[in-house]
């Protein structure tokens, strides 16, 4: 089946990319089998570096959970603030006031430019004693917060701004022809319509703000997942292993949230068309429909 983007491959085209792929996996074997090796030779594949992961559960309960948890709330609570505040920044944008856009533009512009590192620095030395006075316990987690807040809203902010963007004129004006003003047009027509559209996007700026929280280990003191490494493999010497066990840990968990997501995703556009709209993805169809159904006797 052809597509917009490209043809249906050929004969000589389906040979070639099957000859491209067992070329990609046979190199993909050789660096495996190579890392290996070399893992071995240096004592790496030792089992007593892998089955404290097994037979000791105070790895898991003294130092993989709690740093896990550490990095679940920290991300979670940044989600929270940061959606919802990106997406009022997302609508700023695309306000008819030119005061109100020109000043959320300049604070997106702002805010997205700057390394989300530094953000979380500027907002550790915003709570030290001198200044908020932020008690030292909870100072990493809250810089932590703020930086990836901060930074994360104003991409998202423009994700929505693209996504309400993408969506047909038509509909704007539909909306003010029946008499909408300009707020619940936003809120009523375009953003519901936008929202499959920005879905895939949200979500890999969500599985960001998750994996942005090891910044926060490495250099303001966060006891999140991955700062666990350096104290599990100080007590057990297998830092090799300890990164590839917490490494699985956030591929489950990055797992978990794009695979809600799709099925959020599925979901909506399953009430979409219940309703009769035409969602992004079925306008080839329609087309499709449109034009075998020309000729045809009803």
């Amino acid at each position: 089946m052809s597509s917009v983007l490209y043809d249906t491959p050929g004969p000589r085209a389906k040979v070639r990319n099957w000859i491209y792929s067992g070329i990609f996996v046979v190199l993909f074997g050789l660096v495996l089998w190579w890392a290996l090796s070399l893992m071995g030779e240096k004592g790496q594949l030792d089992a007593d570096k892998w089955t404290p992961f097994v037979t000791d559960s105070r790895i898991w309960t003294t130092y993989l959970i709690p740093g896990l948890m550490e990095t679940l709330k920290a991300g979670a609570l940044s989600m929270v603030i940061a959606l919802p505040l990106g997406a009022l920044l997302g609508i700023g944008r695309l306000s008819d006031h030119t005061g109100v856009r020109a000043a959320v533009g300049a604070w997106v512009e702002f805010f997205r430019a700057i390394p989300v590192l530094m953000l979380m620095l500027f907002s550790s030395a915003l709570y030290a004693p001198q200044l908020m006075d932020v008690p030292s316990e909870t100072r990493p987690f809250w810089a932590v917060v703020t930086g990836l807040v901060l930074y994360n809203s104003a991409v998202i902010a423009e994700i929505v701004r693209a996504g309400v963007l993408s969506l047909p004129k038509g509909q704007a004006e539909a909306a003010k022809a029946i008499g909408l003003r300009k707020g619940q047009t936003m809120t009523h027509v375009l953003l519901p319509q936008a929202v499959t559209a920005m879905l895939p996007a949200l979500v890999s700026q969500l599985v960001v703000i998750l994996k942005d929280t090891a910044l926060g280990g490495a250099l303001l003191g966060f006891a999140e997942l991955l700062s666990m490494n350096r104290q599990i493999a100080a007590n057990y010497s297998n830092t090799i292993a300890t990164m590839f066990v917490i490494a699985l840990i956030y591929i489950a968990v990055n797992f978990a949230l794009t695979t809600l997501a799709s099925w959020l995703e599925k979901r909506l556009r399953q009430s979409k068309k219940s309703t009769g709209a035409v969602v992004e993805g079925d306008v080839a169809e329609v087309d499709a429909g449109g034009a075998a159904g020309v000729g045809k006797a009803p």
